[in-house]
């Protein structure tokens, strides 16, 4: 295994063909700010280049929470004006790689990280995860994708329930809706193992096939469901949502509760 070094907001580590990319911010439970983004997008795209990488896991560090943007401030990740190219606020959740990424989940991946997973092209979950839409409750819509491949990924039935009610997917059902998997595959029983090590396990796997075939079928898959034009429609109307009155009274009020809360547990 090789370390390479990185800033440390994001880690990389080499196991062989297998790139291990970790969101490195247990002390905000792994929150995504503007410098998280960007140092992922940037992890994935020396990933994209490299010949002798083969297949990337995403993952949290210390099985911390893998959420929406840095809970300091909803606006942190510098949002942009336009739609800019292949960077979004999650970070690389607007690239198309050439190779395969997997998610392993532990704990929670919510709201803006469920976005990251759903990117992924295969989520591979352990019993402590967690997946949901929890943004809904606070105001912040998804403007990373999660509009567009949720549906792709459970059907337009389940995903609506998931997006508007922002209720918690636990890993028993992430399996039997097909949110996730784990590995070797199982639809009915929650694996043990860590999702770190199921996921190396299957990363490994994919690096023994032909990589032309399997990068390639990988790719027409994608293909066939092309989704910038939907993605510029989400974002436009997440900007609508950002610039409302609505976004900002939910933010005000859930910042008063965390205090109201802080000062509550002093006593």
């Amino acid at each position: 295994m090789t370390k390479i070094d990185t800033p440390e907001l994001v880690l990389v580590e080499k196991h062989g063909p297998t790139t291990v990319i970790t969101i490195n911010r247990p002390h905000k439970r792994n929150c995504v700010n503007g410098p998280t983004a960007r140092a992922l997008y940037q992890a994935f795209l020396n990933f994209d280049a490299d010949p002798m990488a083969k297949v990337a896991i995403l993952t949290g560090a210390d099985l911390a929470a893998i959420k929406n943007q840095d809970d300091a401030n909803p606006m942190s990740s510098d949002w942009p004006e336009e739609l800019p190219g292949p960077i979004g606020p999650m970070g690389p959740s607007r690239m198309v790689l050439s190779k395969p990424v997997i998610a392993a989940i532990s704990g929670f991946a919510v709201a803006g990280g469920l976005e990251l997973a759903l990117w992924c092209d295969i989520r591979i979950v352990d019993s402590s995860a967690t997946l949901g839409v929890f943004c809904r409750l606070r105001g912040v819509p998804l403007i990373d994708g999660g509009t567009v491949r949720l549906p792709q990924v459970v059907g337009r039935g389940v995903a609506m329930d998931l997006m508007l009610t922002g209720r918690e997917v636990r890993a028993q059902e992430a399996l039997r809706i097909g949110l996730a998997t784990s590995y070797p595959p199982s639809y009915e029983t929650v694996s043990q193992t860590p999702a770190l090590d199921q996921a190396l396990a299957l990363a490994a796997v994919l690096a023994g096939h032909p990589q032309t075939c399997m990068r390639n079928d990988r790719l027409s898959t994608h293909a066939a469901h092309p989704i910038r034009e939907a993605m510029l429609k989400e974002f436009d109307l997440g900007l609508a949502t950002l610039t409302s009155g609505e976004f900002m009274d939910a933010i005000a009020k859930f910042f008063a509760q965390t205090e109201s809360k802080k000062a509550i547990a002093k006593l």
